[in-house]
């Protein structure tokens, strides 16, 4: 949609004026995502921006108070009746933390998911229609049943179900069959691919975009969708690893890996390019990219969604110190640590644009179906890049 003209209505006298609530875990990617929003409001209105009584902000005021037991409550610093609402919230936000009997408690995704359902409560049912913007899904990795387990994703969907909201947007969930859960209600699952090549191409400005010199890889086959739908749109070779795990341990939750297998054409140099939903430890990822460079392979760019680095960074410095690999992007989808943006191997995926596309394709009753398809903005992107680069 960039550089493309928007429909546009007046956010204030729309018959639902529309209302953003930005969790504490989310107020930075919640007031990009209000910049935006406003900005085409007054792109549509410039009238507007010297209007003292015009609307500068879609955010509403709530808030989410502790007592020194821990227990919380939600409050409302506005008024949401009739209001189409949309609730930003980030469970991996780690970065949050309240008193609780004189100590300093970090939030866990079960405290911030509280947190969200208290917000609803509040709403009481006013609203006229309650969408929830939730990028990391609470409880997206635990989606399948195993053994005598919790389905907690599932039923943290039915909750929202039967609170009263209407629609799910999330990014790159761990299992989007999840959604089975709750049949009759919406759920989106958005895949930022052209924020990533977006990113890409604007920090690496010498990638020649041929199957000669750039080669996609994807680190098991659970990732292969993602892969094959960057080699096909670049028209790439594509890669895979194969995991083998030892399934007789289990390690942080896991069955560890014990060798990483390699399947597909030579990566001898040519630049690599790898997709992933999530790096945890990481540990897998910089696995993969050792065994390239034994292979061969020149420079390495590593991506995922949700870059947690759960064990920390002290790893991947190394790696970017000894020439292992050259970048690592990921999204603000969740919380960036400062320390991590702070990094010369990181490149930060800006995707707070892409969610204003949903919440006003939501608003507008139009079609999200173009926003989930990027393909038309890839090849005017990848076409952009080989003409500035003459090749």
């Amino acid at each position: 949609m960039d550089g493309q003209p928007i429909s546009m209505i007046d956010y204030e006298k729309s018959v639902f004026p529309i209302g953003i609530i930005a969790m504490d875990s989310a107020k930075e990617v919640g007031g990009l995502i209000d910049q935006h929003l406003m900005s085409w409001y007054y792109k549509a209105n410039p009238e507007a921006i010297n209007d003292e009584k015009a609307k500068k902000s879609l955010l509403l005021k709530a808030s989410c108070p502790r007592f020194n037991t821990g227990d919380a409550k939600a409050v409302l610093g506005e008024t949401v009746r009739g209001y189409d609402m949309y609730i930003i919230t980030d469970v991996g936000n780690y970065n949050c933390k309240y008193d609780m009997y004189g100590q300093q408690v970090p939030m866990s995704p079960d405290d911030h998911f509280q947190d969200l359902k208290r917000v609803i409560c509040a709403i009481s049912g006013k609203a006229e229609r309650i969408t929830v913007i939730m990028p990391i899904l609470y409880g997206g990795r635990q989606h399948k049943r195993s053994a005598r387990e919790s389905l907690d994703c599932a039923l943290a969907l039915q909750e929202l179900y039967n609170m009263g909201v209407s629609n799910v947007i999330t990014f790159d969930a761990h299992d989007p069959r999840v959604q089975n859960a709750t049949p009759l209600m919406g759920f989106d699952n958005a895949m930022p691919r052209y924020q990533f090549l977006k990113a890409l191409l604007r920090n690496v400005d010498d990638l020649i975009l041929d199957k000669e010199h750039l080669m996609v890889v994807s680190p098991d086959e659970g990732a292969m969708n993602r892969n094959i739908y960057y080699a096909s749109e670049l028209g790439l070779d594509l890669g895979m690893f194969y995991k083998r795990r030892d399934f007789s341990t289990i390690v942080n939750g896991r069955n560890p890996i014990v060798a990483h297998e390699y399947i597909g054409a030579s990566v001898k140099d040519k630049d690599i390019f790898v997709s992933d939903d999530i790096i945890a430890s990481g540990d897998s990822m910089l696995m993969l990219a050792y065994d390239l460079k034994k292979e061969g392979a020149k420079r390495i760019f590593l991506s995922a969604t949700y870059a947690l680095f759960t064990e920390g960074m002290e790893k991947f410095d190394k790696a970017y110190e000894d020439g292992i690999i050259n970048g690592v992007l990921s999204t603000n989808l969740t919380y960036q640590n400062p320390e991590m943006l702070a990094k010369p191997w990181y490149i930060n995926v800006d995707a707070s644009k892409y969610i204003a596309y949903f919440i006003l394709s939501l608003h507008q009753n139009n079609s999200v179906t173009s926003i989930h398809d990027p393909h038309k903005k890839i090849k005017a992107l990848v076409e952009k890049y080989k003409k500035e680069h003459n090749q």
